[in-house]
């Protein structure tokens, strides 16, 4: 069985921990976390996954068939510089970092098997959607337990590296959109009228149908859009306010601003 380090303990490793943990992609005795300082997340995960924590002798990287790096952008660089002495020269590397290149990794880490994703938060109840990109050192076998990992979390799609941040402006950061979405749609229905929690379940049913629809009819959504909207009707006036309000304007720009924001992270690393 393969031994998997998370390098980095924050939101997106506890997603990915969770889904691979609870839906046995891997066991927990075979997955083992650090980062830089804080212990006290590091017990916390320790308690609810039943993962290991790595040592300050770092020996369980020195075992390590996959390192995941699930670090913040900014500090990527100290976690290769503090795991180098200590990985194991065959050790494929993950990283989920927002904008962080391959040949960052390998700079810092040398020649070796590097794998670039974008997962989401989703992860956590298996419904992360993913893109993933390799360098040339990535071997079959390498590959399908990588893809088999982030199968274990949702969808993946292999994409080209510099797709990626297109992937992570749309569903990296996408999950955000939408909980946004649901906000302003929440509010909306509590000022005319209805109570949260019957707002709340209306709008969780409505956007799981919507997906459901897409999903399973295959049809286009532009022509699902139209079934739904009556001349003269009520769907076609809200329509016509998002129009008004430049919605798909907004959600261009949104994608847009995402995607360089991205790019720009690369370029700080």
């Amino acid at each position: 069985m393969k031994k998997v380090v998370f390098v980095g303990a924050g939101s997106m490793a506890e997603a990915i921990i969770a889904g691979i943990v609870e839906r046995g992609a891997l066991e927990p005795q075979n997955v083992f976390v650090m980062n830089k300082s804080d212990d006290e997340r590091l017990t916390s995960l320790q308690t609810k996954y039943g993962v290991s924590i790595v040592c300050a002798q770092k020996e369980a990287l020195k075992n390590a068939n996959l390192v995941i790096f699930a670090t913040k952008p900014k500090d990527v660089h100290h976690a290769m510089t503090d795991i180098m002495p200590y990985i194991n020269e065959k050790a494929a590397v993950l990283s989920v970092i927002a904008g962080v290149s391959i040949q960052t990794f390998e700079n810092g880490l040398g020649t070796r098997p590097i794998a670039r994703s974008m997962p989401n938060t989703s992860a956590t109840i298996g419904k992360s959607a993913s893109g993933v990109a390799w360098n040339q050192s990535v071997d079959t076998t390498m590959k399908k337990f990588i893809l088999g990992l982030l199968e274990s979390i949702g969808i993946v799609k292999e994409v080209e590296e510099d797709d990626l941040h297109a992937v992570t402006a749309l569903s990296g950061s996408g999950p955000a959109y939408v909980y946004y979405m649901v906000e302003a749609l929440e509010e909306a229905a509590i000022d005319k009228g209805l109570t949260k929690d019957v707002a709340r379940e209306l709008i969780i049913q409505t956007l799981e149908g919507a997906a459901a629809m897409l999903k399973h009819t295959k049809i286009e959504p532009a022509e699902l859009r139209k079934n739904v909207t009556s001349p003269g009707g009520t769907t076609e006036a809200g329509l016509k306010a998002l129009e008004t309000g430049l919605f798909k304007e907004a959600i261009a720009e949104c994608i847009g601003k995402a995607e360089a924001r991205s790019r720009e992270l690369g370029a700080l690393s």
